[in-house]
């Protein structure tokens, strides 16, 4: 089915800068992309670490507990993951959480998740009636709070500007009968100016600023200045701006040609490479602590997944081997997973040794 403006409440021939045309195609009721299909696993667009090793998921739940002990063991402590997928990560979460009952009575688990489909998806797939699923952080009041999300921050679409002559011009979409057709227009002041305040986009004569993920932290790292706790995002990206474009489209685990988009609306998926570099600055503008950017090789590493790939070994067949091994491998190859996907925390603590990260 090809792209209907009307469907999207688009009118003919105005140009729709990019970040509003990426909320109506990912987000909107019905027909988005996130709220019309299920996107994960083999048989979706795109895998995500959750899905592809248990191990991962398992990692993350003692990275979190160790969190929770440098916090001093408080009896009240909030944990919410942002953008849950189809629920694989939390689900195991909440099965190692078992294994440790005094870290099990002190948690109180949050799902922050907009689309209703996924929703129905999680509530199937998580084992555990204590979840509560929330479209805003006003219900967490009392106690440390831990936010995280995995392939979260690149779901929350972006605005791309060229730079030409120190002029700046937004990249928009217009529409027609015959379709999408990619256009400019001049960028406002209030975002040149908000370009402008930070370091690392200086210089660029092309930018990508995730306005709408910036409005996003600015809520979570409200919450953690009231409360204490700190922020975990895992995702694909990088730490020196590449000055190109980096959106991508993926459907049935292939990437599109930006091209034939008029195409999929509504089918694809359409994300990009977050710029590591440029949240570290944001955070610290913030006067929040970010401990070192590292790899995700080397954060899994870092906490244990080879030890604990080898003890579950002596239990498995030839086949559960291999097949574990190749997980592994997809999650810490450098030309995989391995180093294409960085993980930041930023903090608002006393304590500053955080595993994972050293």
């Amino acid at each position: 089915m090809k792209y209907n403006h009307k469907n999207f409440g688009f009118s003919l021939n105005s140009k729709i800068p990019l970040d509003n045309f990426l909320e109506k195609a990912l987000y909107e009721p019905k027909i988005g992309y996130y709220n019309n299909r299920f996107p994960f696993g083999k048989d979706g667009d795109f895998v995500t670490s959750p899905i592809i090793s248990n191990l991962f998921s398992e990692i993350l739940a003692i990275w979190i507990i160790s969190v929770w002990e440098k916090f001093e063991k408080p009896k009240i402590f909030n944990l919410v993951e942002l953008g849950p997928g189809d629920g694989s990560l939390m689900n195991i979460l909440t099965q190692t959480f078992k294994r440790f009952p005094e870290f099990n009575k002190s948690v109180n688990i949050f799902l922050y998740e907009k689309s209703s489909l996924l929703i129905k998806i999680q509530k199937k797939r998580i084992e555990n009636k204590h979840i509560k699923w929330i479209k805003n952080y006003n219900s967490i009041k009392k106690g440390p709070v831990i936010f995280f999300g995995n392939e979260f921050f690149d779901a929350i679409p972006i605005k791309q500007f060229t730079v030409n002559n120190k002029i700046f011009l937004e990249k928009c979409f217009s529409i027609n009968n015959k379709g999408l057709k990619e256009t400019y227009k001049k960028a406002s002041l209030s975002d040149v100016s908000l370009i402008k305040s930070f370091n690392i986009l200086n210089k660029q004569n092309f930018v990508e600023y995730p306005k709408l993920g910036f409005k996003e932290l600015n809520k979570i790292l409200k919450k953690i200045s009231a409360l204490s706790g700190g922020v975990l995002l895992i995702d694909y990206g990088y730490l020196k701006p590449f000055n190109r474009n980096t959106l991508q489209t993926v459907m049935k685990n292939k990437k599109v040609k930006m091209e034939n988009l008029n195409n999929y609306i509504g089918k694809v998926d359409i994300t990009y490479l977050v710029n590591f570099g440029l949240l570290k600055e944001f955070f610290e503008k913030k006067n929040f602590k970010v401990k070192n950017i590292v790899t995700q090789k080397f954060f899994l590493e870092t906490m244990g997944i080879i030890e604990r790939a080898k003890k579950l070994e002596d239990n498995m067949t030839d086949k559960q081997r291999d097949y574990m091994s190749n997980t592994l491998k997809r999650l810490l190859h450098k030309d995989l997973m391995g180093e294409l996907f960085k993980v930041i925390f930023a903090f608002k603590s006393k304590n500053n040794n955080f595993l994972g990260f050293n």
